[in-house]
């Protein structure tokens, strides 16, 4: 029998929007290839996030499995965990951030990609796609490989496809794929007032 995990919503405790509802993590994804005008989308999605001062600082560079070379090139950055499921996803994309030239800014240029790259993973799942971020990869790789200038920092990797099923996993990453979804109650992050950790 075939276990799809398309569907894995989170148990929230109070009411979020289907988009975010919806949005999870898997390792398993379908060969079928994602159509342009749904990454042009996500991309878009992406473009009107929101931004200090208007700076836009999000990079993205893609490849799709229709460009084997490309995608090889994407894969082989990741480390080797990650490479053994996320080289059947259709698409994957090296989020670069470029960072704002003040002293001390970087991390608001960190915050702003962030900002577009979840503006992107709930685009996808709004047009049917799944996503997997994974902070799993070699940055000197990907600059060396990539071409990518000084002044720019690889960020994240995103795998980008429809649905698989959890059969074609390994145990292990099958085992993680059907488990149930946890998160922190809010008590353990939410705090009034003052810090209160």
């Amino acid at each position: 029998m075939t276990t799809t995990t398309h569907h894995k919503p989170a148990d929230n405790l109070h009411p979020i929007h289907d988009l975010i509802r919806h949005r999870w993590s898997p390792r398993a994804f379908s060969s079928r290839s994602v159509e342009q005008e749904k990454l042009d989308s996500v991309f878009e999605a992406a473009r009107w996030a929101a931004s200090a001062n208007n700076m836009q600082p999000w990079h993205f560079i893609y490849a799709t499995n229709e460009q084997p070379e490309e995608h090889a090139r994407l894969t082989s950055i990741l480390f080797e965990r990650n490479a053994m499921w996320a080289q059947k996803a259709p698409v994957l994309v090296l989020v670069v951030a470029k960072l704002y030239e003040a002293p001390g800014r970087e991390t608001v240029s960190f915050y702003d990609v962030g900002m577009a790259s979840g503006a992107l993973v709930t685009q996808a799942v709004d047009l049917g796609l799944a996503t997997h971020q994974m902070g799993g990869f070699d940055a000197s790789k990907a600059r060396e490989e990539l071409n990518i200038p000084e002044g720019y920092v690889p960020l994240t990797m995103i795998a980008i496809g429809y649905p698989g099923h959890a059969d074609d996993l390994s145990d292990d990453f099958r085992e993680r794929e059907l488990a149930p979804r946890v998160r922190k109650e809010q008590k353990d992050f939410v705090f009034q007032g003052r810090w209160n950790g």
